[in-house]
């Protein structure tokens, strides 16, 4: 499968890694500037295991140069506002037009049409009118930032992947590509669906902190070690709450679990126990126990869990720690992630593959190498 990435920034390049990391071939069109590098591209991991072309989009003979390479494609990856690809002369009529087999994806934040579809925004900005940043957070207090994990990367650049994949399928069975209009507004709603069910049904309150699964729960919930540590604590089932009551040898009611008006003795009663002891204690204690608590380690301190380490989940390429490739195949068990390419590292290369004249294109300043 081979894939042609116009740069950008969060959930494309994401995605398109996502394919690389799968074994996709992984065309990057970097823009001239990219060959200025400020942050050494070892670090740039939203970029492992692609190709780099430097392609100058404002040149017609740049734009000529990528419906080449799109014309022996299988997806077309482009994130920028509405109408941009297309002013570029690279939205998906002319791309389909040299290859009807090709399947486009398009990664915005609002979708492409709507009142807010031409403005600006970041993961904050989709997540927050979706309802998913309303219920995070201490009751009572402000709503919780979940990284861009939520947005970007879950509702936006998963939900593209799974859409280009399949489009993929039916275009190897009818030979006919497509547009696939990914937004992080519409994939963060989607991720929702179970709650707006809960909703409905009366198992859920539209506030911060007040439910189960949001931390209202005290046998859902982080608690402060004796050392300035936490302890995340996922005890929802009756029979996980009775170990959870053992392990802290708390004599409480495993049948008052359930009763709201008792959730803030106990809340207080399992925060005086998890404060008596230090983190690592807690971690031996808990060890083999079925009570669901876990510590919470940070960045670094995860590389060296038990769990981590077992299933080399995390991985040092040329020095730099990272995700290894995720899901896993029975078939495919030695995928490992690819390195981060500089920006043109490969324009001649590519070029060449294509039947372009690489040397005239480069000479002319359509097309640049790498500059380091």
């Amino acid at each position: 499968m081979r894939v042609i990435e116009l740069a950008g920034l969060g959930p494309a390049p994401f995605a398109c890694m996502f394919l690389a990391d799968l074994g996709a071939e992984v065309i990057r069109i970097d823009r001239p500037a990219a060959g200025d590098l400020e942050v050494s591209p070892t670090f740039e991991l939203l970029n492992r295991g692609k190709r780099s072309v430097i392609v100058d989009l404002k040149r017609s003979e740049g734009v000529d140069a990528v419906l080449s390479l799109a014309a022996h494609a299988d997806i077309f990856v482009e994130g920028f506002r509405p109408g941009v690809a297309e002013r570029l002369g690279l939205g998906p009529e002319a791309v389909l037009a040299g290859n009807p087999r090709l399947v486009y994806g398009r990664m915005t934040g609002w979708g492409q049409d709507g009142p807010l579809a031409p403005t600006a925004g970041h993961d904050i900005s989709y997540i927050a009118v979706t309802g998913a940043l309303h219920a995070m957070g201490e009751r009572g207090g402000r709503p919780q930032i979940p990284l861009n994990l939520v947005g970007d990367f879950g509702g936006g650049a998963t939900y593209l992947v799974i859409g280009l994949l399949a489009a993929m399928h039916e275009a190897r069975l009818s030979g006919r590509g497509q547009v696939v209009d990914a937004s992080i507004l519409d994939g963060t709603l989607h991720l929702l669906t179970m709650f707006h069910g809960m909703l409905a049904a009366g198992q859920w309150v539209d506030d911060r902190g007040a439910n189960t699964l949001d931390g209202g729960a005290p046998y859902y919930a982080v608690y402060e070690t004796a050392d300035g540590r936490f302890m995340a604590v996922g005890a929802l089932e009756p029979k996980f709450y009775r170990e959870l009551l053992r392990v802290l040898d708390l004599d409480d009611d495993p049948r008052c679990r359930q009763e709201h008006a008792h959730w803030p003795h106990l809340r207080t009663r399992i925060a005086e126990k998890f404060a008596s002891r230090t983190q690592a204690e807690w971690i031996e204690r808990f060890t083999g126990s079925d009570a669901c608590v876990s510590p919470v380690l940070s960045l670094q301190d995860a590389a060296s869990h038990p769990q981590v380490e077992a299933r080399r989940a995390l991985v040092a390429v040329d020095g730099v720690t990272q995700s290894a490739v995720a899901p896993r195949f029975s078939e495919h068990p030695a995928l490992s992630p690819g390195r981060p390419t500089e920006p043109g590292a490969d324009t001649r290369a590519v070029l060449a593959e294509a039947g372009l004249d690489a040397e005239r294109l480069i000479a002319d300043g359509v097309a640049a190498e790498r500059r380091r």
